[in-house]
């Protein structure tokens, strides 16, 4: 399968935080959700495959070669969009458009970035100081997409915005990959967002890549076993991924054969395990 990104053994050492060994892929076409809690890694990691940062070890290909942040082709397959906006607050809509033609010249196309801001209501003539938060977000997408990206990454792009600028952003991002060369990596905390158009989840924890499954897989196999002392034991440690206590007596435990495991355990009440208590259970539970 054809990638838009593929990541190898990529290692980076902080004080007190490394990122250890990270292999994945983003296949073209697809929509990959990268997740975590504060601090897991995610942010080094998009800077790290845009060369922000320089790594340790390991190496990043994207959209098929060897990315060269130096090289302004290679930055022009690429959109970005960053937690914050990182335009001179004093410029205006419109302003920002006349900048963005003199960095990517004949690339860019003015009447797209007209009509994004037509779609998000954004003002031409104010500036963005005065933009609320989900309005600079909106200006970034608007912006990043601008260009006609191949690729789009994107660090926390519907943090902080309220469900009708979420909805909108997300029909944005189901469009862009309707064109099946086009791709997008983003980092989220809102896993719901993620339900809803990811194809593939990756879920870093303290640095390290915990797993990169499918979102459907995810949401569809795996379930939350509530059980009793007396029903956990006759449970074999094989049958279950990970397990919680409950503090009233009895387990929950997270289950990656839906179906499989019912058939053999009738008895035993089964949850649909959302992203979120899947991520719980891998940063709070027991291994076994």
């Amino acid at each position: 399968m054809d990638n838009a990104i593929r990541v190898e053994h990529l290692s980076k050492e902080y004080p007190g935080f490394a990122l250890r060994d990270l292999s994945f892929s983003v296949p073209r076409g697809s929509i990959v959700g990268l997740i975590g809690e504060n601090g897991a890694g995610k942010t080094t990691t998009l800077n790290a495959i845009l060369g922000l940062i320089r790594p340790e070890q390991g190496q990043v290909e994207l959209l098929g070669r060897r990315y060269d942040p130096q090289n302004p082709e290679h930055r022009r397959r690429i959109g970005v969009v960053f937690d914050e906006s990182g335009f001179p607050p004093h410029l205006t809509g419109a302003a920002i458009g006349k900048m963005m033609h003199l960095v990517y010249r004949e690339l860019w196309d003015a009447a797209a970035f007209e009509g994004y801001c037509r779609r998000f209501a954004l003002p031409q003539n104010k500036e963005i100081r005065d933009f609320s938060r989900g309005m600079k977000t909106k200006l970034s997408i608007a912006a990043a997409l601008s260009h006609h990206p191949e690729l789009l990454i994107l660090d926390e792009p519907t943090g902080g915005l309220d469900p009708i600028v979420r909805e909108e952003i997300l029909d944005l991002f189901s469009e862009f990959i309707q064109d099946e060369r086009n791709s997008i990596l983003f980092s989220t905390h809102i896993t719901t967002d993620l339900e809803k158009i990811a194809d593939q989840i990756l879920f870093l924890h303290k640095g390290e890549l915990v797993f990169s499954r499918s979102k459907d897989d995810l949401i569809y196999q795996h379930a939350v076993a509530r059980c009793t002392s007396a029903q956990f034991a006759a449970i074999a440690p094989e049958e279950y991924l990970r397990r919680r206590s409950l503090p009233g007596g009895g387990e929950e435990l997270l289950v990656g054969d839906r179906e499989g495991f019912a058939r053999r355990h009738p008895q035993v009440v089964l949850d649909r395990a959302g992203i979120d208590e899947i991520m719980l259970f891998y940063v709070k539970g027991e291994s076994k």
